[in-house]
Order: C-alpha cells, then sequence, then structure tokens
C-alpha cells in the first residue's frame, strides 16, 4: 500500500501575496510541516463556518452534499491529495456504499470541506510534503506556526521571514512572487532597515 501522510486543518488566514484569496492551512499530524494552499472566498467561508462551528439558517452546498451522502448511504472515508502540478493540489474523494468502493476527482478546498463535515481523514503523499511544505518557527525559533503572521501585510512582516518566502518562491519557481517580495525587501532595505529591526517590529 502506498505511504500517505496524514494531515489536519489549522485554519484559514487571509492570503497577503494574492488578492482576494485566502490560504487552508493544513498540518502533518505529528510532523512539523505545513501545507498552505490558495483557495477562494467562497470556499474559506465553507471551511471557516464549519471550524467554527457555525450553522447557516439553510444548509449550504457543502452541507447538502453531505445530506445527500447520508440519505443514500454513501460515507467518505477519506480524502487524498494525490498530486501537485502547476501550482495546484490535486484532490479525490474515496467514496463507499457498503458495496461499491468509488474515487471522485475533486478540487482539494472542496474536499476539505466535506471532510471536516464527515470527519473523514485528510492524507496525502510524502513527496508532496517534501515538495510544498514548510516549517514555520516561533519567536524563538521553535518548530511551530505563529497564527499573527500569516495575517500580516507582506510590508509588516520581518525581512527575515519575507527572505525565507523569497527563497521558497524562488525555489517553486513562482517568480511573480518572488519578485513581489523582492521590492518590498529592497525598499525597506534602502530605508536602512535591518533583518533585526524587522523582528523587533513584529513583536510589538
Amino acid at each position: 500500500m502506498e505511504d500517505k501522510i496524514e494531515l489536519k486543518v489549522l485554519g484559514i488566514t487571509y492570503n497577503p501575496v494574492q488578492s482576494g484569496a485566502y490560504a487552508l492551512l493544513l498540518a502533518e499530524v505529528d510532523g512539523p510541516y505545513r501545507i498552505p494552499i490558495v483557495v477562494g472566498l467562497a470556499e474559506a467561508q465553507a471551511i471557516a463556518m464549519r471550524l467554527e462551528n457555525i450553522i447557516p439558517p439553510r444548509p449550504m452546498s457543502h452541507d447538502l452534499m453531505v445530506s445527500m451522502m447520508h440519505a443514500y448511504g454513501i460515507s467518505l472515508d477519506e480524502v487524498f491529495i494525490y498530486k501537485f502540478k502547476d501550482g495546484v493540489f490535486m484532490s479525490e474523494l474515496k467514496l463507499n456504499d457498503g458495496e461499491r468502493h468509488i474515487s471522485l476527482d475533486s478540487r482539494t478546498s472542496d474536499a476539505v470541506a466535506l471532510a471536516l463535515r464527515t470527519g473523514a481523514p485528510i492524507f496525502t503523499t510524502p513527496e508532496i510534503v517534501d515538495k510544498t511544505g514548510i516549517i514555520m518557527e516561533t519567536k524563538d525559533g521553535e518548530n511551530a506556526p505563529i497564527a499573527h503572521q500569516a495575517h500580516k501585510p507582506l510590508e509588516e512582516q520581518p525581512i527575515e521571514v519575507l527572505q525565507r518566502r523569497l527563497e521558497k518562491y524562488v525555489e517553486d519557481e513562482e517568480y511573480e512572487r518572488a519578485a513581489e517580495i523582492q521590492k518590498i525587501i529592497k525598499a525597506r532595505t534602502h530605508r536602512g532597515e535591518s533583518p533585526e529591526q524587522g523582528n523587533k517590529t513584529s513583536n510589538e
């Protein structure tokens, strides 16, 4: 059987790089890696509502899908994020009705929204974790996420954090994002700001 790595949903944050988009943050279970996935506003709302246990007055699309699955005796066994290509995560739903096991292609945001509503586990491959996973650092240097840093605009993030983002985008050949961050770093460096000053600002 193919090795799989289980993931959990950490939350949704605003994406400071891509206007109008949000980042779904998945975390390796019992591991240090975090995987950010860009999602749209509607998908972010669907995921956030479930994370915050908000019940809408009328069922949303994902709620309706889960109700239909229950009505026809279909269960979601797992969500599998099986491929990452050209900046896009590809996922599938593994379903069964007691007799048949079926895999359906799905957008990752939809798949995660359904997993949250059914309690189904989320898995991915070691290759995807190696390629897209990042380790987010705390103020004291330990490997853990800092929630408030993800919410800050790029212009307010420490220069050291921006430099790590720049290196990651260049490595992933996301040159437009890399150029945007490089421009911010250059402007702040010209103002005489050092990495230490950026860190001091971020801690206030």
